[in-house]
């Protein structure tokens, strides 16, 4: 089974240009693809995932990686699955984020001589010259053909402006660009990229005569077609101090399982063979499979020893006696207690993290969704003592949202 046919198999891959040639060329290690990543954050998230483990797996089969930053498209803003326009970001926002991928990327991607490639395209859209592009770009797209591509339409009623209308043919100039000048001969990209890369596709062929291919990836969707990687308090990181490596842990040991196959299939490096065998498991080990799930992707992306911790804190949770070292902690300064040594729970919530405000908090006491070690909390005036935290006492909110309570 060639490279292709695993992509295939796990699900991978949505739509391709030609099938025959595209299999060809990653099968017998032809193909020098590039992704581009937008610097819209200081971090990349679970949403690039996908995008990752491909290059990943391709780079592992013979082809070559050519990582493109959009330091230069990031200038504009994608439209594509927007209803408004993305917030401008200055110069030096996307200098400092376009720094930040590189250095997530590298736990991926193997870079070097004759390895990946990593390019900025603000190298060579910063300094077009504006008449020049109309002349020899612009004039090989039609508005028409650009007004029916999803990416324009779903944004025609609220409206659309000059600056996003141009994106299409700067994604489709990043092409034919790295097609002359580092030979790549193919693109990926997510699924609500297609028409961007066809547009890049059909620029080679009028500009130099020469096949260029493109292929989009699934994207991760859960059960109920959502895209996956948002939890209630915001995106899923790849940064640790934007998402710690147990927080990230969590979510994928969290997941429903209806989605744990899904994502064993597209994510880990598992092969083939091992995840027919998991699948074949006794439902009851459900949650052995997720376990597993959260402990690859966040040895992946935090390494072996981050992996470890999130998991021994994860055990901790459940088994009496556990080392609970690991487990997320707040501590509480001597100062945010009273005279006679207590502390309201609701202030504990709040202070901790574990609810945004004091009205949540009591909300949370009321519906039943706070517990104190094994106890749960009914009463709002409940309190804790200094004496109770001094070892540490475990936080509830719900099944998932926990602090273990220390004193500082």
């Amino acid at each position: 089974m060639g490279i292709y046919e695993e992509l295939q198999a796990r699900g991978l891959i949505a739509q391709v240009t030609d099938e025959p040639e595209i299999r060809e060329l990653i099968n017998n290690g032809g193909a020098r693809f590039y992704i581009g990543f937008d610097p819209t954050a200081d971090s990349l998230h679970v949403g690039h995932f996908m995008a990752l483990c491909l290059m990943k797996r391709l780079q592992l089969a013979g082809n070559r990686p050519i990582v493109l930053i959009g330091g230069g498209t990031g200038m504009v803003g994608d439209p594509s699955g927007r209803t408004d326009m993305r917030t401008m970001m200055t110069p030096e926002t996307i200098q400092h984020n376009c720094d930040c991928f590189k250095k997530q990327m590298e736990r991926f991607i193997e870079f070097g001589e004759d390895k990946a490639i990593m390019v900025n395209n603000a190298d060579w859209l910063m300094d077009l010259n504006y008449v020049q592009l109309l002349r020899e770009v612009g004039v090989h797209f039609s508005v028409n053909n650009m007004l029916r591509a999803e990416c324009y339409k779903q944004r025609m009623e609220k409206g659309l402006s000059f600056l996003e209308f141009n994106y299409m043919i700067m994604q489709a100039y990043d092409f034919l660009h790295l097609h002359t000048t580092l030979g790549c001969n193919m693109q990926f990209g997510g699924n609500d990229q297609w028409s961007n890369m066809l547009a890049g596709t059909e620029l080679i062929r009028k500009k130099t005569g020469d096949d260029a291919y493109a292929m989009t990836i699934t994207l991760l969707l859960n059960s109920e077609g959502k895209k996956m990687g948002k939890t209630a308090s915001g995106a899923v990181w790849l940064d640790p101090n934007k998402t710690t490596p147990f927080e990230f842990f969590q979510y994928w040991r969290n997941i429903d399982d209806q989605d744990v196959m899904k994502c064993i299939r597209l994510l880990t490096f598992r092969s083939l063979e091992e995840i027919e065998e998991i699948e074949h498991w006794d439902p009851s080990r459900i949650n052995e499979k997720k376990e597993l799930l959260a402990y690859e992707l966040t040895e992946m992306v935090h390494g072996k020893e981050e992996a470890d911790k999130a998991l021994e804190a994860a055990k901790a949770l459940f088994t009496p006696g556990a080392d609970s070292a690991n487990v997320p902690s707040f501590a509480l300064e001597a100062a945010h207690f009273s005279a006679e040594g207590t502390i309201p729970v609701i202030d504990v919530l709040t202070l901790a993290g574990l609810c945004p405000s004091k009205s949540e908090a009591r909300r949370a006491i009321q519906q039943g969704g706070v517990t104190v070690g094994e106890e749960k909390v009914t009463d709002l005036a409940a309190v804790l003592t200094q004496e109770e935290v001094k070892n540490g006492v475990m936080v509830r909110r719900g099944k998932k949202t926990f602090k273990k309570i220390t004193l500082a």
